[in-house]
């Protein structure tokens, strides 16, 4: 039961990355149709919220009451964490390539790790390093900076791919406080609600109400809101709860081979050799972090039986 116990929480957050990485599909008709990098937040954060309020005070109910003095973990998240990393990815793309603004934001494994060990004293182990590495270098082949290498980047953008994978570590650190006080669905919806505030106040999306006419705008926005948002955060969030902080990070890393394989099957791109060795190095350091946990615990199991 234990082992499928912990399947189940790999899988839980694994899962959620995907979610994440299916977003091209449900932004680019909404830059088509004249919205920003920054509109296109508000509108992900705002629906998002709506759904998540209505689904909780339809099933959830009970689990809308929280302490005040969590609000500021919800807050930090939503407003420094979902709204920034998303605006300096978006930002990236725009100016530079979907390739380096992914690989960018996965350096958020790494800020989380070391940001783990600072706030949560979590242990820095070779494996650890290890799977980091193989991840970063994994994500770098599949979205084409290795084995060729990228023209060159303003220091601005490059700036800017650096901070969305700050801010992206971040949710964790704002989250992993309150995981064992609330449900995964109770963060998500609270830190977008924040977000949805934040996001009205600042953004242009209020005035662009006029574009919301074309059914093809509801549609990626609902999708985006429930599938690559609600779906995504509350699976990461549920495994977050039962993982360490830089191990639910580096099993997230998923998410731009789900990218890369979308643009396969649905936008006529082709996979090279180096993007399949991508692929193996990245899965391969979510075993490294799946497997150290199941070996832990077995060793400790023949402790106990030797002692008997």
């Amino acid at each position: 039961m234990e082992k499928l116990s912990s399947l189940r929480v790999y899988l839980t957050t694994i899962a959620g990355a995907v979610c994440w990485g299916l977003i091209g599909l449900f932004i680019a008709p909404l830059y088509a149709h004249g919205f920003t990098a920054w509109d296109v937040v508000a509108i992900r954060a705002v629906f998002t919220f709506v759904i998540l309020i209505l689904l909780m005070a339809a099933f959830y109910r009970d689990q809308l009451r929280t302490k005040l003095k969590d609000h500021l973990f919800f807050a930090g998240g939503g407003i420094i964490s979902i709204a920034f990393f998303n605006f300096f990815y978006f930002e990236v793309f725009s100016q530079s390539s979907l390739s380096l603004a992914v690989t960018l934001l996965y350096t958020g494994p790494l800020f989380v790790t070391l940001l783990s060990r600072i706030f949560f004293k979590e242990s820095l182990t070779i494996r650890k390093i290890c799977a980091l590495a193989l991840a970063i270098a994994g994500c770098a082949l599949v979205v084409g900076l290795l084995p060729f290498g990228q023209e060159d980047v303003p220091v601005k953008t490059l700036l800017m791919g650096i901070l969305s994978g700050f801010c992206y570590a971040l949710y964790s650190i704002f989250s992993k406080p309150v995981t064992k006080r609330y449900s995964g669905l109770t963060i998500t919806t609270y830190t977008f609600m924040y977000t949805s505030i934040f996001m009205l106040l600042t953004s242009d999306v209020i005035r662009k109400t006029h574009q919301f006419q074309y059914a093809d705008v509801w549609v990626s926005a609902v999708l985006l809101a429930s599938v690559s948002t609600v779906a995504a955060f509350v699976l990461y969030t549920s495994g977050l709860k039962h993982l360490e902080a830089s191990k639910a990070s580096i099993l997230a890393t998923i998410e731009p081979i789900v990218a890369v394989v979308t643009g396969v099957l649905f936008l006529g791109e082709h996979l090279q050799g180096w993007q399949v060795l991508g692929i193996a190095l990245v899965l391969y350091s979510a075993i490294l972090v799946a497997t150290r946990r199941s070996k832990a615990k077995n060793l400790s199991q023949a402790g106990l039986t030797l002692k008997k």
